[in-house]
């Protein structure tokens, strides 16, 4: 099958197909998915298709099997979620992670990926250089400029500093 052959082939039974297997499936999007990947695999095979002289049936059969795929791995995935137990509720972030998310991401994205590998990865300055590419005077000019320019996005616009300018020593929010 030539590739106008199969561009032919394609539009005159694509909704064919589409409503077979919706009829089959009873989802019109699985279906649609289904039918675009059986002829996406069919395109790879379109002299073999040529040959076989059942086109039509190899894209529906493929779709079809797809679908059962996508269905055993659906329930082996519910399965799997049901004998390891619900994942853990994780508390969405706080005002201070808000804050400190926001002040990282007006760095310039190397010093941002600079940060975060040493910090948050606990990676050496060494390890930084070596994932990165970049020198290690490289990385220690990225951590150095980044730290500033994070105290400086950070400061307390009302000059306060949390657990310093306090009589008691503690954080007070909204003093």
């Amino acid at each position: 099958m030539t590739v106008e052959e199969f561009e032919d082939f394609y539009a005159h039974t694509v909704a064919r197909l589409t409503g077979q297997l919706y009829v089959m499936l009873g989802d019109l999007h699985e279906a649609q998915d289904v039918v675009q990947e059986a002829f996406v695999k069919g395109w790879n095979r379109r002299r073999q298709l040529d040959r076989d002289g059942q086109p039509e049936a190899w894209i529906r059969t493929v779709a079809w099997r797809l679908a059962v795929s996508r269905w055993r791995f659906r329930r082996r995935t519910t399965e799997a979620w049901r004998r390891g137990g619900a994942p853990p509720v994780v508390e969405g972030p706080g005002p201070d992670h808000l804050v400190l998310v926001e002040a990282l991401r007006g760095l310039p994205p190397q010093q941002r990926r600079t940060l975060a590998l040493h910090y948050l990865c606990d990676l050496s300055v060494d390890q930084v250089a070596a994932e990165t590419g970049l020198s290690t005077g490289t990385v220690k000019t990225h951590l150095s400029r980044g730290r500033a320019a994070l105290t400086h996005r950070l400061e307390d616009p009302r000059g306060a500093r949390p657990g310093i300018d306090h009589p008691s020593g503690e954080e007070v929010p909204g003093e």
